[in-house]
């Protein structure tokens, strides 16, 4: 099942994307989706629903995050050997936990806005992991069973914010639009391996990223239970899980986001985004 929200910023309604790729409107079976609606029960009641019974959406709007109420915004830095290696940075002997900040949270295809004076805005593919149950100390071999599904996440970072600015990496993480997530939460029932997905990222229609989670350092199911060792993942709650090699940082020479600039990214399985890059710009964030 692919659940999906779209319309204006605070009048998003529910949807599903059915096996034909039609869009079929939840709002009349409930009100938006929620971590509520995550949880087993409320995953479980939307699969009991014939989808050829629900209205058609012929035109829909914009896309928002596929859920409401995002708790954490958790992100794992380096998990990919070749993408260490292309920072400059050894493989973690442990999963590196970072938070990005949930006002960093767009719709996958909303505008990104730099930050005022950015000169090192790069991107990053990555797979995004949400919880549907509480998970807490739970083991390697459960951890999958507290997932509600995957998502595409585009973890959007300034360099020079996070990495000589001092202190941790987040004041370079968690920007105002530098956290597209969409365009559909995909359910796990649908992503029959989790480690066997290929992603890809463009800018300008050059691709830039090629990469595929099984290269993963550390797999979902070790950070979903190496996480819940540190804090309480809730319903709702989203883990970014790292991305492959080929980022701005990595080229030689370094390229970074500029005014302009188109981003293009997908995951197998889970859909693609679309952003175009913008100046410093409060109205496009706010709007």
């Amino acid at each position: 099942m692919k659940l999906m929200r779209h319309g204006p910023k605070g009048s998003e309604q529910p949807a599903l994307v059915d096996a034909d790729g039609q869009l079929r409107d939840l709002s009349g079976v409930l009100a938006d989706i929620t971590a509520a609606t995550l949880s087993p029960h409320g995953l479980k009641r939307l699969h009991e629903l014939d989808p050829s019974t629900l209205p058609l959406i012929e035109t829909p709007g914009r896309l928002a995050p596929p859920w409401a109420g995002l708790g954490k915004f958790i992100c794992i830095g380096l998990n990919y050997a070749d993408h260490a290696a292309e920072s400059g940075q050894p493989v973690p002997a442990e999963p590196v936990i970072f938070m990005k900040a949930s006002s960093a949270l767009i719709g996958c295809n909303d505008p990104v806005v730099l930050p005022k004076n950015s000169v090192k805005s790069d991107w990053e593919v990555e797979l995004g992991v949400v919880i549907g149950s509480t998970a807490r100390y739970v083991s390697e071999a459960d951890a999958l069973n507290h997932v509600a599904g995957y998502c595409v996440v585009n973890d959007l970072s300034e360099r020079e914010y996070q990495l000589e600015r001092g202190g941790t990496w987040d004041k370079g993480k968690g920007c105002d639009t530098f956290g597209p997530v969409g365009p559909w939460l995909v359910t796990k029932d649908e992503v029959r391996d989790p480690q066997n997905l290929s992603m890809w990222l463009e800018v300008n229609g050059k691709r830039f990223q090629n990469g595929n989670t099984k290269t993963m350092v550390f797999n979902v199911a070790h950070l979903v239970s190496y996480v819940s060792r540190f804090m309480t993942l809730n319903p709702g709650d989203l883990i970014s899980t790292g991305t492959p090699p080929g980022v701005g940082m990595g080229q030689k020479p370094q390229l970074y986001l500029k005014p302009g600039d188109s981003i293009r990214l997908g995951i197998q399985g889970l859909g693609e985004q679309q952003q175009k890059v913008h100046a410093w710009n409060p109205e496009l964030i706010d709007g």
